[in-house]
């Protein structure tokens, strides 16, 4: 069945089927899912949020924020952000997604909260009651404005809003339609083959794409159930094998890794979990790891290609029988796939250019950013930024960036935005952050700095400032003090390649 609304997507659970559950949690059936989906609608409307009205999501990891997202999608616009965010970050992304109301936890002392008072957005609390099912919460409305009028989001409204980082300082607003993103959940639900019967064990942040379809939409478009953890865990991730009982779960090659350097001295528990698959995306996976996975869990592992603008999946091997490519994200999984070159033609089997797509579950266009879109979309195809190649047989293998962003784990991160605080800092005269080679997480955080006059090196202190302004996963992994920043012919900074000029390995 066709579904074009999240809606249409909680529709597709049998009523007393597992919907969601989690550690220590009664489980919620697909009928009080919908119940609760119904619910917050009312209390949406309430609170004067109508269709494509925009809500902030500042939740921890865990089964309320996966039902908080389908819930408010059902009726409204999410806009999950990473809830490790610092003041700053979150007064950039509060202002420019212009979001009418924010949803945190009940007890929640998040810099967000005193963000979006002090932007005058409504601070909505959710609370969780003791014995509530996993997912169960309700909502204590905030500020309320003219009650809106009723009615679930229709398929060209706005479902998802998160932003993604470019190579230019401001990132940029990707919005994506109900349609959009259940074509994914669908698209994904088919390559893997998922029923009623399947389980996910969800360890994927939910503020990021891959978690949100790949685990979330895909299995309640399946009709099938997610056991959502607080978060990765790779010290307990086994004892959630025993309690959740899944047939797969998905992760970026980070987690993979420290699953194997894990369990790999249990093999018999890890076999005994009895998992379907095993999905991998977010970054390319070690042709390596993907055979001790399979070796440690005896179940195939499928890899697929994704990324925000196309509501995630784009491309994925598929389950056996069918052949899995060693060092190939597989054939196109939803969308058409084509290699295109720069003057915009398509390019043949075997021929190296830019990875293009088009589809149902690609965003129309950035959001308030026609430069963008013009470089973005050739003849309706979406350039992906990513080099790759196609073979004969429709398997593509993505053989390079083509954007400066740093791909930490699958934590993609703008250099600029970095480059900008390091600059803000007073010893700091000069700034380029660029992308180190890292053994687990393919690749780092560094950067270069030229000092201002007569100041010391102060490798820490830098860090120091840029962690009280950024993310964790932003802050450069090492500095490098030079003299001069190295320039390109044109006298432009060069990031690309910098790591190796500079002799930093990992």
């Amino acid at each position: 069945m066709k579904v074009h609304t999240v809606h249409d997507i909680l529709e597709a659970g049998a009523l007393d089927d597992v919907a969601f559950a989690a550690p220590d949690r009664p489980s919620l059936s697909h009928g009080e899912l919908r119940m609760l989906a119904g619910g917050v609608q009312l209390r949406l409307r309430d609170a004067g949020i109508g269709r494509n009205g925009r809500v902030a999501i500042v939740l921890p990891n865990g089964p309320e924020m996966a039902t908080a997202f389908l819930a408010i999608a059902a009726s409204a616009t999410t806009a999950p952000l990473n809830p490790n965010y610092r003041a700053q970050e979150f007064e950039f992304y509060l202002e420019d997604l212009n979001a009418d109301a924010l949803v945190v936890e009940a007890e929640s002392d998040s810099p967000a909260i005193a963000v979006a008072e002090g932007l005058g957005v409504p601070v909505h609390r959710l609370h969780v009651d003791p014995g509530a099912p996993a997912g169960a919460f309700r909502l204590e409305l905030g500020k309320t404005g003219k009650r809106a009028g009723d009615g679930w989001a229709e398929p060209g409204d706005t479902a998802l809003v998160l932003h993604t980082s470019g190579t230019t300082s401001r990132p940029k607003i990707v919005p994506l339609s109900q349609t959009n993103i259940c074509a994914s959940a669908q698209n994904i639900a088919t390559t893997l083959a998922l029923t009623p019967a399947d389980r996910c064990l969800n360890i994927m942040p939910l503020f990021h794409i891959h978690g949100l379809m790949a685990a979330v939409l895909s299995s309640m478009a399946a009709g099938a159930s997610v056991f959502a953890t607080p978060g990765f865990n790779a010290l307990k991730f086994s004892s959630w094998l025993t309690d959740a009982r899944p047939t797969w779960y998905t992760a970026v090659p980070t987690m993979h890794q420290a699953i194997l350097a894990r369990l790999g001295r249990d093999p018999e528990a890890a076999r005994a979990a009895g998992l379907r698959f095993i999905r991998s995306s977010s970054a390319s996976l070690p042709p390596q790891v993907l055979g001790s996975l399979e070796d440690l869990f005896g179940c195939p592992v499928i890899e697929s290609y994704g990324m925000t603008e196309a509501s995630h999946q784009m491309a994925s091997n598929p389950l056996p029988p069918k052949e899995r490519k060693s060092g190939s994200v597989g054939p196109a999984a939803g969308p058409e796939v084509a290699i295109m070159d720069e003057a915009g033609d398509r390019l043949g089997a075997n021929e190296t250019g830019e990875i293009v797509i088009k589809g149902p579950n690609v965003m129309a266009a950035y959001e308030n950013n026609p430069e963008a879109n013009a470089k973005a979309f050739t003849s309706g195809w979406f350039r992906t930024g990513d080099q790759g190649v196609m073979d004969e047989d429709g398997y593509v293998r993505i053989t390079g960036r083509l954007k400066e962003i740093i791909n930490r784990g699958g934590e993609k991160i703008s250099p600029r935005e970095v480059d900008e605080v390091l600059l803000d800092h007073p010893s700091v005269a000069q700034a380029v952050t660029f992308a180190i080679p890292h053994e687990k997480l393919g690749e780092d955080v560094g950067a270069a700095v030229v000092l201002a006059g007569g100041a010391e090196p102060d490798e820490r202190g830098i860090r120091d400032f840029v962690a009280a302004r950024l993310a964790d996963f932003k802050v450069p992994r090492k500095i490098v003090f030079l003299d001069e920043i190295p320039k390109g012919a044109t006298g432009k900074l060069t990031r690309i390649g910098l790591a190796e000029k500079l002799g930093i390995t990992s």
